[in-house]
């Protein structure tokens, strides 16, 4: 009689078993064919050079943001926007640094220019291939929006909320009357109150102009405002997409262009919850004291300590 019981114990155990193996299997097979369909809205574009580079080791992920002026996903245009998204798995930590264009730095195949130069002769690859060379450090995968579909992303989430200054507003407005004429809007949408100050709302294309002023703070202010906009974009996208995930992913996929791979992103997309879950810093290079202004072959560009600057990517990074 105890060995029936035992048996019957056994094979109900078994059944267990193999019930839970299939249900994950399912969800993971569901999980998988949701995430092929929404890379499907993703722009793929090979960076030849890159393909057989892994996306991650040494426990750091560094993925580069990249922002082009560009009016469309086909159009190179410029780099006016580099930060790289570091994500530190040992010390549970995600950073954002700014690397601002006026870098001088050594292109390969090209003389030595503005870091943003490299985007112009050779894409996010020669870019991502003059990035790692100057400051030694791994970056294999990019991700590049427009700042016309970046107005989009902030839209899709609900626009964000940041501190701002009425000296801003008024930079704000400003910047709305070229991107009203190149988007054919009536002119005046979309200005805001230059007597308001503190925390304010801003839409797509109100956060799209706060990120562009450079006569604030020059190109380090510029580049602080563009990582609030991007914190603020990711600290509202879990609701949104709770509320209204189709909206959100249409807003957001077709504006993306990446040589992320559909695998990558799948494995991205496991990781995202526990990385979504790490603390969030902002920074941005060439660090205070590390870099002089110069003018070499006319132009006016920032000489820095590559070695003090790398030592900060590193530090962040692994």
């Amino acid at each position: 009689m105890r060995k029936e019981k035992s048996k019957r114990k056994k094979s109900g155990f078994r059944r267990l078993i193999l019930f839970l193996l299939v249900l994950l299997a399912v969800l993971l097979g569901g999980w998988y064919y949701l995430i092929g369909r929404l890379y499907g809205e993703i722009n793929y574009q090979e960076a030849a050079g890159f393909k057989d580079k892994p996306w991650k080791g040494g426990g750091a992920v560094n993925i580069l943001l990249i922002g082009n002026d560009s009016r469309g996903n086909d159009e190179n245009g410029r780099s006016d926007a580099m930060i790289l998204l570091s994500v530190n798995e040992k010390a549970k930590t995600v950073y954002m640094t700014s690397i601002l264009r006026d870098i001088y730095v050594e292109i390969p195949g090209h003389d030595g220019n503005r870091l943003n130069a490299a985007y112009s002769f050779g894409g996010p690859e020669l870019l991502m291939e003059t990035i790692g060379q100057n400051f030694d450090i791994e970056v294999n995968r990019y991700v590049m929006v427009n700042f016309e579909a970046f107005a989009g992303l902030v839209d899709a989430v609900g626009g964000v909320d940041l501190e701002v200054t009425g000296q801003e507003i008024e930079y704000i407005n400003a910047y709305l009357v070229e991107y009203n004429m190149l988007t054919e809007r009536p002119e005046g949408t979309d200005y805001m109150d230059t007597a308001a100050s503190g925390l304010v709302h801003l839409n797509g294309p109100q956060a799209l102009a706060y990120s562009r002023n450079r006569y604030m703070g020059t190109d380090f202010g510029r580049t602080q405002r563009q990582r609030k906009v991007l914190a603020g974009i990711v600290k509202n996208l879990p609701p949104a997409l709770l509320s209204g995930p189709g909206e959100v992913l249409k807003g957001i996929l077709p504006n993306l262009t990446t040589n992320l791979t559909k695998r990558e992103c799948m494995e991205l997309s496991l990781l995202s919850g526990k990385f979504l879950s790490y603390e969030w810093e902002q920074g941005s290079i060439p660090l205070e004291g590390s870099y002089q202004n110069a003018t070499i072959r006319e132009m006016e560009v920032l000489q820095i300590d590559f070695e003090k600057n790398k030592e900060y990517l590193h530090e962040r990074a692994y």
